[in-house]
């Protein structure tokens, strides 16, 4: 066995890869950014490296520095983690080169496995489906028209160094496919440095069903059998589980066999996992399961695979890279219960799910879950790097026990100030055919309004809060023979609302509370009392432009005195790698402009605002 190991991470799977690895005995090093210096993956481990500033290409995608941090740190071993350069061959060759173990598959197996199209070709030639479709050389929009009509219509045209689900489109008709493709060219140009594509066959009732596999350095290869990723948002998945519901034993031994196949057909080592499009218009059939590409490193959602199965998949990985066989035989590995996770971000779904970033107050799962997480009470969430808060784990005996534990936990997690995503979550879970296994990829986007949480707290518990707030204020009336029934006005959210309640009888010491935070099925809401001190508290008006998160301005289109109208662009704003616009909510004059390119803001800054202009 290795005796220490550096991850090259962070966040929630650099403290898991520490976690097992400290379990087992092994010295664990962790690398940092300036983001990261007080980070838990820092904490957790046995020591820390410096390697750069927060962005993460000056940081945790320069190999060099996590290659000498290694050496100098006497580390046997190097575990990627996911995501950042788990994939990349050429620094799992430069671990190699520099005498160093590579926790991960041979630089050949993932090479092998990283362009679609190469991968498809590997995959039919070693007798696993693949989807109908187009892999040629010859890129012309002639020939590429050619082979969608003959592929027939919807046509799925993809990059083939794609991921994420950058650089593909559907095609529904011959004539939108040349536009499509241009887009889909450009895209894959500049996010991967490819334009080349390829053409599928357009699933039309599409569920992701992945196989987790494993290989090691003594030709042994298993299957730690299936998971079903079908709930999805923009190509990214949401929630995932395992098994895969209505999935039967013959077409799991159909597809759990075709993944072995194809990680032999790539000498492959170590944890990996074969992802499937499955057509689920008529149930799962095994000739309708086709490959769709394979992920040559641990995955998000692997814990789902460890609670169904009992094995420890770090673990797994640690022995293998130690040169050690399997620890166990394929007939040895079975099914007990089920497992779901969700994903849960710093993330605002009321606002086209933008990260929320900042300080995390208040951090507070519900009971009954696994909780795999990077963060703790008083981390920040940064602007720098992907918001995930963590991944909620539940199992039960079936799959509707933990399905309803999972939804259970998100609904009792209060995190505050920052927004998250566990009432679309908890909404998602307990949505009609979630609940009944009715999956495909296409649900959250057909379903999006009805998964929307609360903009605003049940009337109870907004008028509970109300009532607290009055008595510790001094607000409570007096009225004989009747209950007081009052109608104040409060700030919920930065927004006036009138309230009416009836205020608690004022007993002991008052509390001088001028503020609460209200929770409710995984939602959080900050109410303030209108007066404080005597004094009116200044209601934000509906033409202040502040900013959603921390960021910096990127481009200013108005001037200050400039008259606007209804949706017209005032400033963009680049935060968590993505730009965001920022519009004018009605017609009128720019009456105040407190930015300007290339300026740095704070969340909630005021950055624009906004007054209403009469025509005369």
């Amino acid at each position: 066995m290795l005796t220490s190991v550096l991850i090259a991470n962070r966040g929630e799977i650099a403290c898991r890869v520490i976690r097992t690895a400290r379990r087992l005995g092994l010295h664990t090093v962790a690398v940092y950014s300036d983001a990261d210096a007080d980070a838990l993956h820092v904490r957790s481990a046995d020591e820390a490296v410096y390697i750069g500033p927060s962005p993460v290409r000056e940081s945790y995608l320069v190999g060099e520095k996590i290659i000498t941090a290694a050496l100098e740190t006497g580390a046997e071993a190097i575990h990627p983690g996911y995501g950042f350069l788990s994939e990349n061959a050429e620094f799992a060759q430069a671990v190699i080169d520099a005498g160093l173990v590579w926790i991960g598959p041979k630089p050949g197996s993932i090479l092998a496995m990283g362009l679609k199209d190469a991968a498809k070709k590997k995959m039919q030639d070693a007798g696993v489906p693949t989807t109908p479709g187009y892999l040629g050389d010859d890129q012309s929009l002639a020939r590429l028209r050619q082979e969608a009509e003959a592929i027939g219509y919807p046509v799925l045209i993809k990059a083939v160094a794609g991921g994420g689900g950058k650089g593909m489109r559907k095609v529904d008709a011959p004539v939108d496919f040349a536009d499509a493709l241009q887009s889909c060219q450009r895209e894959a140009a500049a996010s991967f440095g490819n334009d080349q594509v390829l053409l599928e066959k357009w699933v039309t009732n599409p569920r992701h069903i992945e196989v987790q596999i494993f290989g090691d350095s003594h030709g042994n290869v298993v299957h730690l059998f299936e998971r079903d990723c079908s709930l999805q948002r923009r190509h990214q998945k949401v929630i995932e589980e395992a098994p895969a519901p209505g999935m039967d034993p013959e077409t799991r031994e159909a597809i759990c066999k075709a993944a072995v196949r194809a990680a032999r057909a790539v000498d492959y080592q170590g944890a990996g996992t074969i992802e499937f499009i499955a057509d689920g218009s008529e149930g799962l059939r095994a000739d309708r399961i086709w490959f769709m590409e394979m992920n040559t490193r641990l995955q998000v959602e692997h814990p789902v695979t460890e609670e169904i199965t009992g094995q420890d998949l770090v673990e797994w990985q640690l022995r293998v890279a130690s040169g050690e066989p399997l620890p166990l035989r394929q007939e040895e590995l079975s099914i007990d219960g089920w497992a779901i996770e969700a994903r849960l971000y710093s993330e605002d779904p009321s606002h086209d799910f933008l990260p929320s970033i900042g300080k995390l107050e208040t951090l507070s799962f519900g009971p009954g879950c696994r909780i795999d997480t990077g963060v703790t009470e008083g981390a920040e969430i940064s602007p720098f790097y992907d918001p995930m808060i963590a991944k909620v784990i539940a199992t039960g005996t079936d799959r509707e026990a933990a399905r309803c534990k999972l939804a259970q936990a998100l609904r009792h997690s209060t995190i505050w100030p920052l927004r998250t995503n566990a009432g679309f979550l908890v909404k998602a879970l307990e949505h009609t055919d979630f609940a009944m296994a009715r999956l495909d990829t296409g649900l959250i986007a057909r379903e999006g309004d009805a998964l929307m949480p609360a903009t605003h707290p049940p009337a109870e518990k907004l008028a509970e809060a109300a009532a607290s707030l009055a008595t510790a204020g001094g607000l409570a009336g007096f009225r004989l023979n009747a209950p007081v029934c009052i109608e104040s006005a409060f700030l919920l959210d930065r927004q006036e609302v009138s309230i009416a309640f009836t205020p608690h009888k004022r007993a002991g010491a008052i509390a001088e509370a001028e503020d609460t935070i209200i929770a409710h099925d995984g939602q959080v809401w900050h109410l303030a009392r209108w007066r404080v001190h005597g004094k009116s508290g200044a209601a934000p008006s509906d033409g202040s432009i502040t900013s959603p998160m921390p960021g910096r301005v990127t481009a200013v289109a108005v001037a200050t005195g400039d008259r606007v109208i209804a949706r017209q662009k005032l400033l963009t704003l680049e935060a968590m790698k993505m730009e965001h616009t920022l519009v004018a909510p009605f017609e009128g004059v720019v009456a105040e402009l407190n930015v300007s390119e290339g300026g740095q803001v704070s969340e909630g800054t005021l950055l624009v605002q906004i007054d209403r202009k009469d025509d005369n």
